[in-house]
Order: C-alpha cells, then sequence, then structure tokens
C-alpha cells in the first residue's frame, strides 16, 4: 500500500483561429466553461478546497500553507474568494434542497451556536446554524433522506418560523420556545426527544446517583429497547409494535414519575429533570402513535455534528455571510453523506457542468440524482 502524492497541472487550452479563403470569416471554438468565470481554478481544485474546509474541517489558511508547501502559493483571500465565488454557483442547489425537505411529513430541527467575528474588532458574537433532516430510512422508508442548513445571527423564533414556513407535518425537536409559534394553528405537531429527557436525568446520576435515577433510566432504556427492536420496519408494523409494547411502559412511566415527584423537593436537580420530561409528556408520548416517528431527535443532532468539528478546528465564521456559505455546503456535504455519496467526487461533477447548466432542471443535480463518473 503506498500514497501518490497529490499533484496541480496547468491545463493549457489551445483554441485556433481558422479564416475562410472564401468570405474572410474567422471562427475559433468557444472557451470551455468553468467554474469561476475567467478564474484559474478548475472543478477539481475547488472541489478539493471546498471538502477540505466543510468535511474535513481544514481552515483555508492552514491549506494555503500545505499548498505552499506543495510549491503553489495560494492566499488565504484567494482560497475565500474562490468558496464565495463556488457557493455563488451552487446556490440554487440549496434551494433545490430546502424544497426536497420539505415536502416530507416528518422532519427533525435543530440548531447549534457558532462563534462570527464581529467586522472591525477581533471579537466575536454568537450566530446560529439550524438544520432540518428528512431521514425516514429508520421506518422502511427508501426516499433519499436530506439535510438542509440555515445561518442566522440570532436565536430569534422568527428564524425557524421562516424555514418551515411551507412545512406541515410533524416537527421533531427539542423545548425551544422559539418553535412553540409553529405548533399554534395545528399545521405543525409536536414531537419530543426522548434523548433530551434521559440526559437531565442522567446527569443527574452522575453527580449524585441514587435508586431514582437508576430507575427511571432502567425505564427509558426498555423503551429504547424497543425502538432498536423495530428499527428498519414499515411505520405501519412499528406502530403496532408500539402500540402493543411502548404504550403500557409509557403509562407506567408516568405514573411512576408523578408519584416520585410527590417525595422530592421541587428545588432538588432530579425533581427539575422528572419535571422537564411531565412537562413535554404529550409531545414525548406522540411517537407511540405514530410509525413515522422517532422516540428522539438524533437524527437531527448527528447531523450538526460537523458543525461542531468544524468549530473546534477554524473556530469562527468570519461574517454572517461567511456563516450563509457555511450552512449551504453543510447542506450539500451532509447530504451527500446521509446517501452515501463522496463529497468531493460529488462537487468536483457538479462545479464542472453546473455554469451551464438549465436552472429548471437544477433537482437532476442533487446528490442522489447524480451519477458520478468513475475516476
Amino acid at each position: 500500500l503506498e500514497l501518490m502524492r497529490s499533484a496541480f497541472r496547468v491545463i493549457r487550452t489551445v483554441r485556433e483561429k481558422h479564416a475562410c479563403t472564401q468570405c474572410d470569416a474567422i471562427v475559433q471554438a468557444p472557451a470551455p466553461s468553468r467554474p469561476i468565470e475567467r478564474g484559474i481554478a478548475g472543478p477539481g481544485l475547488l472541489a478539493r478546497v471546498l471538502t477540505s474546509k466543510y468535511a474535513e474541517h481544514t481552515p483555508l489558511y492552514r491549506q494555503s500553507e500545505i499548498y505552499g508547501r506543495q510549491g503553489v502559493e495560494l492566499s488565504r483571500s484567494l482560497l475565500s474568494g474562490w468558496v464565495d465565488a463556488c457557493c455563488r454557483q451552487l446556490s440554487p442547489l440549496e434551494e433545490a434542497l430546502h424544497g426536497y425537505v420539505l415536502t416530507d411529513g416528518k422532519l427533525h430541527a435543530d440548531d447549534t451556536p457558532v462563534p462570527v467575528l464581529l467586522p472591525g474588532n477581533k471579537k466575536t458574537k454568537t450566530g446560529r446554524l439550524w438544520t432540518c433532516v428528512r431521514d425516514d430510512r429508520n421506518a422502511g422508508s427508501t426516499l433519499a433522506p436530506a439535510v438542509w442548513f440555515a445561518y442566522s445571527p440570532d436565536r430569534k423564533g422568527i428564524h425557524p418560523q421562516t424555514h418551515l414556513a411551507g412545512f406541515s407535518g410533524v416537527l421533531q425537536a427539542d423545548a425551544y420556545a422559539g418553535f412553540n409559534e409553529l405548533y399554534r394553528d395545528g399545521r405543525i405537531t409536536e414531537a419530543a426527544c426522548w434523548a433530551h429527557a434521559r440526559r437531565k436525568i442522567h446527569d443527574v446520576h452522575v453527580r449524585t446517583p441514587s435508586a431514582l435515577t437508576e430507575e427511571a433510566l432502567k425505564r427509558i432504556g426498555e423503551l429504547y429497547a424497543i425502538e432498536a427492536e423495530i428499527r428498519g420496519m414499515t411505520a405501519e408494523q412499528r406502530l403496532a409494535e408500539r402500540q402493543l409494547k411502548t404504550k403500557p411502559l409509557l403509562k407506567s412511566l408516568e405514573s411512576w414519575l408523578r408519584e416520585k415527584m410527590k417525595t422530592l423537593s421541587r428545588h432538588s436537580e432530579l425533581a427539575k429533570a422528572f419535571a422537564y420530561a411531565l412537562n413535554q409528556w404529550p409531545a414525548l408520548t406522540y411517537y407511540a402513535d405514530d410509525g413515522w416517528a422517532e422516540a428522539d431527535n438524533n437524527i437531527a443532532e448527528n447531523a450538526l455534528r460537523m458543525v461542531s468539528l468544524g468549530r473546534k478546528n477554524y473556530l469562527f465564521f468570519g461574517s454572517d455571510h461567511g456563516g450563509e456559505r457555511g450552512a449551504l455546503l453543510y447542506s450539500l456535504i451532509g447530504t451527500c453523506k446521509l446517501n452515501g455519496v463522496e463529497p468531493e467526487s460529488y462537487l468536483r461533477y457538479v462545479l464542472d457542468v453546473i455554469a451551464d447548466w438549465p436552472i429548471n432542471r437544477v433537482g437532476e443535480l442533487l446528490p442522489w440524482r447524480v451519477a458520478l463518473p468513475t475516476e
């Protein structure tokens, strides 16, 4: 097994001119299309820069250093300009992806903080990256999963309300108050997250283990054991199993929690953890009556992992605009990963063709619809 060193190539395109001896007309082949008009970067180099930044979490300044060691000087500002130009080309794909995600009847939503550099100084503010995930594979669906990200400069509730303006169905999310407005008119049904409820009890158990915390975690574990058994079954089969097995356990758990709450100080950490679950009980138990729904929101939390990894490496977005282009590329790369598509190969192909691609057929370039050429 050997690793061949990556190599840069200068590709020189010769376009000969020919003159007609009869009419003096001069003809020349048109210049080949480029991902960036009048730019020097080919689709392979651009795809490498994008993948390195948003899939492998390598900051642009570090990429510049790597290329410099290979004998090619590419400044950080030049790389940043390339990323920006690529995002302009890819923006129709982001819109098509958003539309596809919203057509599902059940979505997973979550958000995470991201540091953003303030203009004119070295301080940062806290922006947000929001995610909406369409993924029904646990219920036996063969439709392609997809993830869509959006950036906002703050965490106001208007942002998820805007993102989900065209959606109706079940929304699996945490207890963030900004989602509440979405549930008021009945167009969207709330389904809560057992992972959040369990985590609060588990945190208390780690600090001060007791028979109560152990029993609570055991009961929740029984709910998850059922989910493991039915994963991949059809929605109808999952519903039947949950009605038979899950609903009795949920009824018993609710009675147990309410009974134990009477013995706890309402100011205790365990009482607060139990209250968190009881206050969301209808939303937490919704999944038992819907075979498409999940017990938790881990699908959305998993989608945010690459954001967390990136945050640890490049520390902050340089501006709100940087957050927006990050959201676009996380959307495409995340959807590639969900569908088993290699992100760099996908971006290379799309950047090679999208400049001349008909805008009314851009949906054909979504990750699961592209047949990538063999290398």
